[in-house]
């Protein structure tokens, strides 16, 4: 079964000045495996750097610290001139830049999911393990008087770690919002996503949604229940196509108004949603920048396919039809360039 090109456009992308945070909301996507900016290399992962209201959000770092520092060197990103990082959860194609931050940039805050023993830093009460009184002082923790909170390290010493918990506005009018994953696999990982209101309704990030996309918007939705868009990856790379259509039956219900998938989506659901949403799916490939509030017809962002070429609606028209089949929607692309 052969993928359909999503879109074949150039983007209008735009440059962020740097060491200045942009006037207008704006996401650009610093880090994924698809993507049409010659001067941005592919790879498996994500980053994103986030600017609104005068504040520059690094979200999630990507899967390898060279290519993520010359991605961001490509979009003239300063890391130096970071107001806050987000690391979204602990796996290695998310977090393998961080160390390229912090060499930049080491006093940065850096925000993470709250876990025991986590990478990113912990503490818990010295309650937490069971006591043997009996034994002599020299076998037991810290001579049977341990500190009332243990503190446990971080793989990046020295970083200014802030672990998060539920739902927390980190700086004003941007949430995190923390989920806790039971599928199997990764049950009980810890992932944060980020909720940017903006003038048309929130705006929300996700790195690998592996707490289920549905459940991270519903969280959002706690906190504004207009949703304008959704970036980042949904976690759909594996699934079967009952699961994608009950995922974007999810995110229509939910009157999410623009989505941007990326990362970890997966190809057939790029295809499904595609034909759901239509004009409302914005491409964000690596190096794309989504402006947040300025619109191209009816509330819709900017810098991501905004106009679509006659050969590409006539395949929005397709796949809304025909769905994943491929072959079939070919097929008829190609009888229509033959003639």
């Amino acid at each position: 079964m052969r993928t359909i090109p999503l879109l074949h456009g150039l983007l209008a992308l735009l440059l962020a000045c740097a060491g200045t945070a942009s006037a207008t909301p704006r996401i650009t996507v610093l880090y994924d495996a698809f993507g049409d900016d010659p001067a941005m290399h592919k790879d498996w992962g994500f980053a994103a750097l986030i600017e609104v209201d005068g504040r520059r959000i690094l979200f999630d770092t990507g899967n390898d610290a060279g290519i993520f520092a010359r991605n961001v060197a490509a979009k003239g990103v300063d890391l130096r001139d970071l107001d806050l990082v987000v690391m979204s959860h602990r796996h290695a194609d998310h977090m393998a830049g961080l160390g390229v931050v912090l060499a930049a940039n080491p006093t940065v805050p850096v925000y993470a999911p709250q876990e025991g023993f986590g990478i990113y830093g912990s503490s818990l009460p010295a309650d937490f393990y069971r006591k043997a009184p009996e034994l002599p002082a020299r076998m037991r923790y810290y001579d049977g008087e341990p500190p009332e909170t243990l503190r446990f390290g971080s793989a990046w010493q020295g970083a200014d770690f802030r672990p998060l918990t539920g739902i927390t506005e980190i700086a004003p009018g941007v949430w995190a919002i923390v989920g806790v994953s039971d599928a199997p696999g990764t049950r009980e990982l810890r992932e944060v996503s980020l909720a940017i209101r903006t003038e048309q309704g929130l705006v929300l990030v996700v790195g690998c949604s592996h707490p289920g996309i549905g459940s991270i918007v519903a969280e959002a939705r706690r906190i504004d229940p207009d949703i304008h868009l959704v970036v980042g990856g949904f976690h759909f790379v594996t699934a079967d196509d009952a699961a994608i259509a009950g995922m974007v039956d999810a995110l229509r219900a939910a009157e999410v108004s623009f989505i941007a998938p990326g990362h970890c989506t997966g190809e057939p659901t790029f295809a499904a949603l595609l034909a759901a949403f239509g004009e409302r799916y914005l491409y964000a490939g690596v190096g794309a920048v989504l402006e947040l509030d300025r619109v191209d017809g009816p509330e819709r962002p900017r810098g991501a396919a905004a106009r679509l070429s006659g050969a590409e609606q006539a395949q929005y028209r397709l796949l809304a039809v025909h769905g994943h089949d491929h072959d079939h929607v070919d097929g008829v692309l190609a009888a229509a360039h033959d003639h």
